[in-house]
Parts: C-alpha cells; sequence; structure tokens
C-alpha cells in the first residue's frame, strides 16, 4: 500500500475571499476520483483548522506504487490539480509505502 500526503498554501488573494466554498468544491472533486482512478483506494482532501505554515492537505492511498504513478497522468486528477495549482503558492509532498 502507498500513501500520498500533499499540504498546500493559499494563494493571499485566495485567502482573503474566505475559501470556504472552493474547499467544498475540491472535496467533492477529489472523493469523485475514487472509482475512476484505477489503483486509488482511498481519497480525503480538507481545510488546516488548526494553524500553520500549510492550509489545505490531501490524503491518498494507492494499492502500487505503478498505480500512483498513473494517478499523477489521469486526465481527472489532472483537471483538479489545475484548480489546485491556480489557487496555491506553496506545496510540500510526503510518500511512503507500507509493506
Amino acid at each position: 500500500m502507498v500513501k500520498h500526503i500533499v499540504m498546500w498554501k493559499w494563494k493571499d488573494e485566495v485567502k482573503q475571499d474566505h475559501p470556504e466554498a472552493l474547499v467544498a468544491s475540491l472535496q467533492e472533486r477529489f472523493k469523485a476520483l475514487l472509482g475512476v482512478v484505477p489503483g486509488l483506494k482511498e481519497i480525503e482532501f480538507g481545510a488546516n483548522y488548526n494553524g500553520g505554515e500549510y492550509d489545505i492537505a490531501l490524503y491518498c492511498a494507492f494499492a502500487t506504487k505503478e498505480d500512483q504513478d498513473a494517478y499523477q497522468t489521469n486526465p481527472a486528477h489532472l483537471a483538479v490539480a489545475e484548480i489546485v495549482r491556480a489557487s496555491t503558492c506553496g506545496r510540500a509532498c510526503v510518500d511512503y509505502e507500507i509493506a
């Protein structure tokens, strides 16, 4: 099992516009990837309510590293990623495998 965790910072203009509706939209879009992206077993997206450096986070679980690689180029994922990239200015990512 492969875990993929990503955190982003909102752009200042997004943060000032109170991005709650954007968070809700992204939650729906990421959740819709289940059953569409082969090998994607779990997916969660949410806003950080506890302060800190990052504003939003994504958690995914894949059956294999190959499934994770395929997710990165899947058109459905790329459509959601485009929205995230347009709204964020900083990113951190961790990927790890559980035997």
